[in-house]
């Protein structure tokens, strides 16, 4: 069983980046990557954003006249 990574040399990346990709790809986990020991860079895995629906429509309609009051029409349901 592969040990999951969560620190690599910036080296070791760089000789491994593909693979490196791909293991994150797959187990969600984060990887840190150091120079000299000093965290520089982070590889995390791209999460899928959920579509909200609630709210996905706003401001996409403009009203231009009272939407209130009755029009004077006779519908068909009236009568």
């Amino acid at each position: 069983m592969q040990r999951k990574l969560s620190r690599i040399a910036a080296g070791e990346f760089k000789a491994k980046c593909l693979q490196l990709m791909d293991q994150v790809n797959e187990t969600h986990v984060s990887i840190i990557i150091t120079k000299h020991g000093v965290p520089i860079a982070k590889l995390v895995p791209i999460e899928e954003e959920s579509v909200r629906l609630f709210g996905l429509q706003k401001n996409s309609v403009v009203i231009k006249s009272d939407i209130i009051s009755p029009i004077e029409e006779d519908w068909d349901a009236d009568k």
